[in-house]
């Protein structure tokens, strides 16, 4: 070979390495952090899509904030929230990516999404049955709300969307603010048993026996169902009503429980397996023929669209988890690569120097269906 080409293909080489893309210090911790919180082992590859979706290249001299925007469905509301926040990175519950794609494009709103994203240096991360599985996730949280092992908030936010809507009486969601833990000796906290339903297969994270998806829990003794609901409306702060379905011929004052068998978003696959159906399957949602199977075995289910039991997890529980986490992580993170530096990098000091570091949630992310009161 010519060694001039030889010479050149080495020079293009060594700028191809150096220019290698990489995505941003920042969004690196928070990577590591929701790794560390909700371990990728735990979601369920066989048919979910977790881990980082988009990582977008990292510019320096297109500085985003140390920021991360926290929200359960990517849409393009929440794109264009993230953008003028000029957040590093996304948390988004629900994976955007769920399929294979064969093309990228602006044709598709969501691919559209994803590429204004990438173009602004904001990756995407998802966590989705990750966070089902994890002890202290969503299943975890919808049980302490159950067994009044937490005390929401008499008063909640209001997502800015709610004002947006042509007709006061289309109520859109709104939220408690995060929770206070109530103490394991509490006389509030109904006494019961808590169980996974379907425990996650070894081998699993340290402290993390507990692991698996959905939650069975057993009061020492019946509870009023009027009683439970009553709770599950203040946790989870959803206006209106709750959607529920009993057994025909008898009231709601009549049914007591005795287990409830937790799962958010989609659950009846998780809860109906099986012949020991608990008394109350409290999901998501449910199709109409499943919650017919369940009222003919005298069950009750309570159902409340499908993220309402995702979205309020994001403000009571992982917003504090993953700021106080990725605090201690971009310290180590920023710290070892400060150390690292070497000459003809001083961009990267006043970044790596920066110390900041926000989780928010959105403002603008909703689930799609409302409750439009008809006034008589």
């Amino acid at each position: 070979m010519n060694p001039l080409l030889c010479s050149s293909v080495r020079l293009y080489s060594t700028m191809s390495a150096s220019l290698a893309p990489t995505s941003s210090p920042f969004t690196k911790a928070v990577v590591s952090s929701m790794r560390k919180l909700y371990p990728e082992s735990l979601a369920d590859k066989s048919w979910d899509n977790t881990g980082l979706l988009l990582e977008a290249p990292f510019n320096p001299s297109q500085r985003q904030k140390n920021s991360v925007l926290l929200a359960i469905d990517l849409t393009k509301a929440v794109a264009d929230e993230a953008i003028s926040r000029k957040a590093s990175a996304i948390v988004a519950y629900h994976p955007i990516i769920f399929r294979g794609l064969k093309s990228l494009t602006f044709t598709d709103p969501q691919q559209q999404s994803l590429l204004r994203l990438a173009q602004e240096g904001i990756s995407v991360y998802s966590p989705h049955t990750a966070v089902d599985a994890t002890p202290g996730g969503m299943a975890d949280w919808l049980c302490d709300i159950v067994t009044g092992s937490i005390t929401p908030t008499t008063t909640p936010i209001n997502t800015p969307v709610q004002s947006h809507s042509s007709s006061k009486s289309y109520s859109a969601p709104s939220y408690p603010t995060p929770h206070a833990v109530v103490p394991a000796d509490s006389s509030s906290i109904l006494p019961h048993a808590r169980s996974t339903i379907h425990p996650s297969p070894p081998p699993l994270p340290e402290d993390m026996e507990s692991a698996g998806m959905g939650r069975l829990v057993t009061f020492d003794s019946a509870q009023p169902l009027t009683a439970l609901v009553d709770r599950i409306a203040q946790g989870v702060g959803l206006p209106g009503g709750i959607p529920i379905a009993i057994p025909q011929g008898v009231s709601v004052d009549e049914i007591s429980i005795r287990t409830v068998g937790v799962c958010p978003g989609s659950g009846s696959s998780v809860l109906m397996k099986g012949a020991n159906v608990p008394d109350l399957l409290f999901t998501g949602e449910m199709s109409h023929h499943e919650a017919l199977a369940a009222i003919e075995r005298g069950k009750v289910v309570v159902a409340l669209a499908h993220s309402n039991t995702e979205r309020g997890y994001l403000r009571a529980v992982m917003r504090g988890k993953l700021e106080e986490t990725l605090k201690g992580e971009w310290e180590v993170q920023r710290a070892e690569a400060l150390k690292a530096l070497g000459s003809g990098e001083e961009g990267l000091v006043e970044i790596l120097k920066d110390g900041s570091c926000e989780v928010h949630v959105s403002e603008t992310d909703r689930d799609p269906y409302g409750i439009m009161v008809r006034k008589v």
